[in-house]
């Protein structure tokens, strides 16, 4: 048993070391350069709800559809994802923008792959509780005030983001618009006719690269990785495991250069995978004919899946957040049937989940929450090596649960391709030790 002593002179010794507030004062938070000035904003929700708050950032009126996050951190990350394209991003975490907001330039060790996960922001607008107008982190250039209005994003401090959600659980994602400044306001929710449905129109398009460009071109093993609109660490998790990457605009045509790559790569995109109906069918014929490895994360895995015979479906309001179940029900590489892993997800759509999936195809993961597809693997009587997941294995943010799948893949195509295998790589890119070698060393 443990007992603490006071005395006198360990009281004077603890008096002695306290720093007065006023002295930290610089260093526990930076102000932004230009505090917003008190504007009215309200959230018009098309089901005919209004939530008003202070507008911070742009002061931009926009319309998108009201989708929420649980993340807790990484809101960075979260509103330069390519997958929010044309949403409006309601945070549950009661207070953001406190650690503020880093620079986005590539870093030396990665050239040509922006920091954050695109090189903007991608969400249409976000809705907080509480807005840190004063910020601390040592690699923060700027606040989120002020990087949202840089790039002409409108925000919204002081909503109840719990009501807002709820309404969203309940009915659903709902379309929305953000109206900013006195006169906005005042002409009350728009007609019901006057929301915009970023649905309907082909989001992929617009996040996707335009020219096909190359990525760690010393790379021992040759990638080509379909762009629906990827996120950034995507590219830095497959180029820190050696791999050279050629970066394809989303309709261009794979099965006439199939001969030229190790392996293809489908990435994450906003939208409904439907909309890209006739890559689909190219990837189909791309998995039927080249024998080569296949993966794709989320937008990625629903294209597989239509690809191979699956039907996808919208769901009512989607899996967003960093902290998501799922239960894997078949062994492939790191993973293991039967074990549970926390993954970090963002996706409105999803595979249909049906007692008869196509020949040579099963659900690799489900939710265990909603029973969502999360996952389809090809069967080892398929003779395909093809992978799908629903959420995202390089997380950024969220859980590193899955993130092994890359060395998975990428080996797979390596060993395809007659390549020698490589180790496992930590974040650093230096040779990661095994499971067995920490266990041993903390023994």
């Amino acid at each position: 048993m443990s007992s603490f002593l006071f005395n006198p002179s360990t009281l004077r010794m603890a008096r002695s070391s306290i720093v007065p507030v006023s002295s930290l004062r610089r260093c526990l938070a930076t102000a932004a350069a230009s505090l917003p000035k008190t504007i009215p904003a309200t959230l018009h929700l098309k089901s005919g709800q209004s939530f008003t708050g202070t507008s911070f950032g742009s002061k931009n009126s926009v319309w998108g559809e009201t989708v929420f996050s649980t993340s807790i951190t990484s809101y960075c990350e979260s509103m330069t994802d390519p997958s929010y394209l044309g949403q409006i991003l309601v945070f549950t975490s009661p207070l953001i923008g406190n650690y503020g907001v880093p620079s986005n330039e590539p870093l030396a060790s990665m050239p040509g792959i922006p920091q954050m996960e695109s090189s903007g922001i991608q969400c249409s607008g976000v809705i907080v509780t509480d807005v840190a107008l004063k910020h601390s982190h040592y690699l923060a250039i700027e606040s989120l005030h002020e990087w949202c209005d840089r790039h002409g994003v409108p925000g919204i401090s002081g909503i109840d983001t719990r009501a807002v959600t709820t309404l969203l659980r309940d009915q659903g994602t709902t379309l929305g618009r953000i109206a900013v400044g006195e006169e906005e306001v005042a002409k009350g929710s728009p007609a019901v006719g006057e929301y915009w449905d970023p649905s309907k129109e082909n989001l992929i398009a617009k996040a996707s690269t335009t020219e096909p460009y190359v990525l760690n071109p010393e790379g021992d093993v040759h990638i080509a990785v379909l762009d629906f609109g990827t996120k950034a660490n995507i590219l830095r998790s497959l180029v820190r495991r050696g791999a050279k990457l050629t970066v394809l605009p989303w309709n261009y045509d794979i099965n006439s250069v199939q001969d030229k790559f190790d392996g293809l790569f489908l990435t994450n995109g906003p939208g409904d995978p439907k909309s890209i109906m006739d890559v689909a069918k190219e990837v189909g014929k791309y998995i039927n004919t080249a024998d080569k490895p296949v993966f794709g994360v989320c937008m990625g895995s629903q294209i597989i899946s239509l690809a191979v015979g699956c039907e996808t479906f919208r769901m009512e309001f989607g899996n967003r957040g960093h902290n998501q179940p799922v239960l894997a029900l078949a062994t492939s590489g790191t993973t293991k049937a039967g074990r549970v892993y926390i993954t970090s997800q963002n996706h409105q759509y999803a595979t249909v989940l049906s007692e008869e999936f196509p020949e040579g195809y099963a659900p690799w993961f489900i939710n265990c929450n909603d029973s969502s597809v999360e996952g389809i693997i090809s069967t080892p009587e398929s003779g395909k090596q093809v992978w799908g997941v629903q959420f995202h294995p390089e997380s950024a943010g969220g859980p590193l649960d899955t993130m092994e799948m890359f060395d998975d893949y990428l080996n797979a195509a390596r060993t395809k391709a007659g390549i020698p295998t490589r180790k496992m790589f930590n974040l650093t890119g230096e040779l990661a030790p095994s499971v067995a070698e920490v266990l041993k060393a903390s023994a």
